[in-house]
């Protein structure tokens, strides 16, 4: 029997200030952290040269740790209709840069990562990010995006089975 093959997972929060990535080393049922930061764009720059900064930042990301997969968190939409279309504008880019080489990216709503991660889906920042230190003892994000990130990564590895198995059984009905 062959050993479980290692796949490495870049969680990424969205964001169009900042964007925070954390990837972490899936093996069975074992989960290691990796590395983890934040991509920041300037706030002075017009829009699309954030973007740029966005897309750069997180290809050399990409390049770096050379993920199997990856996962972004869904949109939360707010009263501020501005600031979603700039949040899904970040969030484009997010998708966009795995996309482009070839990764799988999978979605997941906030309420969800809260839930896996804390479980309930109404958690506090706080406790989701007490709780990525207690699943990844050597992560030190050093802002609330990493944090957001890892958890996002981690609910990833919690569902991916789940995902596969769903698309292969919608696979077979066609």
């Amino acid at each position: 029997m062959s050993a479980p093959s290692v796949i490495r997972i870049l969680g990424v929060d969205p964001g169009l200030r900042n964007t925070g990535w954390g990837v972490i080393d899936c093996v069975g049922t074992r989960l290691s952290y990796v590395a983890c930061g934040t991509v920041h764009s300037d706030g002075d720059l017009h829009l699309a040269d954030r973007l740029r900064q966005l897309h750069e930042g997180l290809s050399s990301v990409l390049h770096a740790h050379m993920p199997d997969e990856v996962a972004i968190e869904e949109t939360f939409v707010n009263k501020d209709a501005r600031a979603t279309l700039k949040l899904g504008q970040a969030r484009g880019i997010a998708m966009l840069v795995p996309a482009q080489a070839g990764l799988p990216v999978a979605e997941y709503a906030p309420n969800l990562v809260k839930k896996t991660i804390v479980g309930a889906g109404h958690a506090e920042k706080d406790q989701i990010h007490m709780m990525v230190r207690v699943l990844l003892p050597k992560a030190d994000p050093g802002t609330s995006d990493a944090a957001d990130a890892l958890a996002i990564a981690l609910t990833h590895a919690q569902h991916r089975g789940a995902r596969a198995l769903e698309r292969a059984v919608l696979a077979r009905a066609r």
